[in-house]
């Protein structure tokens, strides 16, 4: 039986892509397919063979399915901004119908285990009044919620919940990524998230140098995902 998933963050730069790599090495590690999609990502780089981004090719190492590129990445810019703001200086129309398609293909190779990651946070701006979290609505997959754990983060992991559940979608997990591992009343802080979001935690996963996906694999657990 496969299962599918689209992870977000509590904001950029919180290590989705850290845990989704971590996730997906877990599952292959427990003798299950995977497969991955980056639907849209900005800051890549100009490669002789078109543009790439560090986050979708850190996925593409963690799939067992033979997956391009442009098959888990259909959609990529070089300016670090943000997607909605570099699709239109490229002139391209970011809407959620462009990218459904592509994310479908990779769901319907029905891999053991899917991720969709997507960019930034819960609510990233597309074309017209399109968000990216419209996306998942659009697939319908439970949400694994990626926490960056810092000064401010419960504001941000409750409000991000509130809106996956406004949405209609099941936050089927959280990881607690330790960005800032000095945070006053650390254990404190865990605790009030553990309280407080209606998921279970999947795992703590320190700061680690580097975070390798089988790093991060040692703190998590696939097992109490539904």
């Amino acid at each position: 039986m496969s299962v599918a998933y689209f992870i977000t963050g509590t904001d950029t730069d919180v290590g989705k892509t850290t845990v989704a790599a971590g996730l997906l090495h877990a599952a292959r590690s427990a003798g299950l397919s995977t497969a991955a999609g980056k639907p849209v990502a900005s800051g890549c780089e100009v490669t002789p063979k078109g543009l790439r981004n560090a986050d979708a090719l850190a996925l593409q190492a963690q799939c067992s399915l033979p997956l391009t590129y442009d098959q888990i990445n259909p959609v990529a810019f070089e300016p670090a901004i943000a997607p909605h703001l570099a699709a239109r200086e490229a002139g391209v129309a970011l809407t959620v119908q462009s990218l459904l398609a592509p994310m479908r293909q990779i769901l319907d190779m029905h891999a053991d285990f899917t991720l969709i990651e997507g960019a930034g946070g819960w609510r990233v701006p597309l074309a017209d009044q399109d968000n990216l979290s419209d996306l998942a609505i659009a697939l319908q997959l439970p949400v694994i919620l990626v926490v960056g754990v810092r000064l401010g983060c419960i504001s941000h992991a409750l409000l991000t919940a509130e809106a996956i559940a406004r949405d209609g979608l099941q936050l089927a997990g959280w990881v607690a990524n330790i960005i800032d591992p000095k945070t006053s009343r650390l254990e404190e802080n865990l605790a009030t998230l553990a309280e407080r979001l209606p998921a279970p935690c999947l795992g703590r996963v320190p700061k680690l140098k580097p975070a390798t996906a089988e790093g991060v694999a040692e703190h998590l657990q696939l097992d109490l995902l539904d």
